[in-house]
């Protein structure tokens, strides 16, 4: 009831049988849930999660294997963009939500009284600590901006942006359906595992894809790509595992997955998965064959484009999962 999905057991309502006189009016005046803020919520989601990844992963990514590139500008402006998505997100999908869950109109999520409504919720709090997250996350990428390498090098740095990283991955989990199966601690570690896992491979993905591999350079094709390659494989592992959980913790049965819309959706969601883990095992086959070879040619053109498109195309696959999670996340458990 708080969070706008109407779920089983939530509402209750009193039954009363039709009279003679009542008209066909009375019961198209019966409130239902607007698609378009539906639509635009599961947008809206969809862009708060490619912003998180983008963020959370860019940091990671930047920290572990590639420390120089925080002086590259493209990386400095998909870090401020995500930073600016993601507080847009976290700004707008609560105003969102509560228009959804009160079955308004698109126009409902922009009034000051939706938040009102909405901040007096467990949701509500948990959208505000978000915001502020969002908030501390710009001062640990103006940290890293202005400090640059020597910044992401710092230990000081780190434990701050673990911190906020941290707190981003789970206010962002809390808006999901982790908590409504039977073990809620162990939906909420999956769910941190499993954010955590995605962002890391998409974000490293995509400054892989218009950081590292645009400037060609041998020592941090080198570095970042061999590094990137097994940082990959660890957090593919995490998500399979995390998701099987979360599956699990959500959906309730095997048949469930078949015979609900939900669970339908979490399949199509695995189907495009399995599609992208192929394309990446082809790109994990080019840094154990061709790497070295880029390398020694100086990070040849002609060399390095299979890998280029071999990324691009696993990037753009990870965005259709991402919009598979938006619409699992708004829509009513498999349960």
């Amino acid at each position: 009831m708080e969070d706008g999905h109407p779920t089983s057991g939530t509402l209750s309502f009193a039954l009363t049988a039709k009279t003679k006189d009542a008209s066909a009016s009375d019961a198209a005046a019966v409130p239902t849930p607007s698609d378009s803020v539906r639509t635009v919520w599961a947008a809206a989601r969809w862009a708060g999660y490619l912003a998180l990844a983008l963020y959370v992963g860019g940091l990671v990514f930047l920290a572990l294997l590639w420390p120089q590139g925080t002086q590259d500008r493209r990386t400095r402006r998909i870090l401020t963009l995500a930073w600016a998505g993601g507080l847009a997100a976290s700004l707008v999908t609560p105003g969102l939500q509560g228009a959804y869950g009160a079955m308004g109109a698109l126009g409902d999520a922009f009034h000051l009284a939706t938040y009102r409504d909405l901040l007096g919720t467990e949701v509500g709090i948990v959208s505000a600590c978000r915001v502020l997250m969002w908030v501390l996350a710009a001062v640990v990428l103006a940290a890293l901006l202005q400090g640059s390498e020597r910044a992401a090098r710092s230990p000081g740095w780190r434990v701050g942006a673990l911190a906020v990283t941290l707190g981003l991955l789970r206010t962002t989990g809390m808006a999901g359906h982790n908590a409504e199966g039977t073990h809620p601690g162990w939906g909420a570690v999956a769910d941190l595992v499993h954010l955590l896992g995605l962002s890391v491979w998409l974000g490293g993905m995509t400054l892989l894809l218009l950081g590292v591999l645009p400037r060609r350079r041998p020592e941090e094709l080198s570095a970042a790509v061999s590094g990137y390659s097994a940082l990959a494989g660890v957090s593919v592992g995490a998500i399979a595992v995390a998701g099987a959980v979360l599956a699990w913790q959500v959906v309730g049965s095997f048949g469930a997955l078949f015979h609900t819309g939900y669970g339908r959706l979490l399949l199509l969601k695995l189907a495009v998965l399995a599609a992208v883990l192929l394309i990446a095992q082809g790109s994990r086959r080019w840094v154990r064959a061709r790497l070295d070879i880029a390398v020694l040619l100086r990070g040849n053109r002609a060399t390095v484009r299979p890998f280029i498109y071999s990324v691009a195309a696993e990037t753009g696959l990870v965005l259709v999962v991402l919009a598979a999670t938006s619409l699992l996340v708004t829509s009513a458990p498999g349960r």
